[in-house]
């Protein structure tokens, strides 16, 4: 189905993973909240999907794509496939492709983990965010136990479902992720960031001040407000971050910004005044120089990108 309320043309929005494997040509799932594609080759050939939203996670491997995909401004890196996360409301294109991509999908809904241990952790998976554009590649090692992760999903959806089978299920995604997320690791070493409890409480307040919306009541988020809240002066803070990661506080805050205001360039509808209003900005002209200083393009040049 095709969100009307998201102003790009071509835009398929599917609300439920029942609609999503009708349009992919693929069997109807057997919980309507989850649903694995373990041969990608079952999927009809002429499916019209090039420009997608979804509500739900998709993690998905391709073995091989002649096309790119484009996951919010930029590209993933695929050309020797490789394993990719798509969180809720994200759009995903697939640009410029030319034959059907071999390899398996795992699409999840986010009230099927609610309650769990996982619906408190997933957002420390970094994969899921714009800011990832590289596919996780496999070894054969790494590539067998996720395809063996996918198919005990797969197994238990095919169990007469229980009130066992939920939390079964919800368990096997979590250790897909954390697999993926050493995998992640591995892949990244070089370029990994040293780990700290002051910058791990740090990001887990920057994360929550944007899905919070406190900026609707508070503004845009101060230095000072975070120093505040660790306990540690502003100085020290931003030195301690541009130390670990090459960023300091303001930088992290506007980077944090610029991220919610790209998803909500991309899956709502309103202006970028409102959006402005919403992030914490008391000026939309405001708002917009931040975004072209760190983007290199209008917020409305942002949106028109996408289509």
């Amino acid at each position: 189905m095709i969100d009307k309320s998201v102003p790009k043309k071509g835009l398929h929005h599917f609300r439920s993973i029942s609609d999503l494997c009708k349009a992919l040509g693929v069997s109807s799932p057997r919980h309507p909240l989850i649903a694995v594609i373990i041969n990608h080759n079952e999927m009809k050939p002429d499916s019209p999907l090039r420009y997608l939203l979804h509500d739900f996670y998709m993690v998905s491997y391709k073995s091989t794509m002649n096309g790119k995909l484009k996951y919010g401004q930029g590209y993933y890196d695929f050309d020797e496939g490789g394993l990719i996360f798509v969180a809720p409301n994200q759009p995903l294109s697939i640009v410029d492709e030319s034959d059907p991509c071999q390899g398996y999908s795992l699409f999840f809904h986010p009230d099927i983990i609610a309650g769990s241990h996982l619906a408190k952790s997933i957002n420390k998976y970094g994969f899921f965010s714009y800011n990832i554009n590289e596919a996780l590649h496999l070894s054969e090692k790494e590539r067998q136990k996720i395809l063996h992760l996918f198919e005990e999903i797969q197994d238990e959806l095919d169990t007469s479902i229980d009130d066992i089978s939920q939390d079964l299920v919800v368990s096997y995604i979590e250790v897909l992720l954390n697999y993926s997320n050493r995998y992640y690791k591995r892949q990244f070493i070089t370029r990994k960031t040293v780990s700290s409890p002051i910058i791990e409480q740090f990001e887990t307040l920057l994360n929550t001040y944007y899905t919070d919306e406190m900026g609707l009541q508070h503004g845009i988020p101060t230095v000072k407000y975070f120093s505040d809240q660790l306990n540690v002066s502003s100085g020290y803070l931003s030195d301690l971050l541009r130390n670990l990661t090459g960023l300091n506080t303001q930088q992290h805050i506007h980077a944090k910004l610029i991220e919610a205001a790209k998803q909500k360039l991309s899956t709502t509808a309103l202006t970028a005044a409102e959006i402005a209003y919403e992030l914490g900005f008391e000026h939309p002209q405001s708002f917009n120089k931040l975004f072209k200083s760190k983007t290199n393009m209008t917020p409305l040049q942002f949106r028109e990108g996408l289509k």
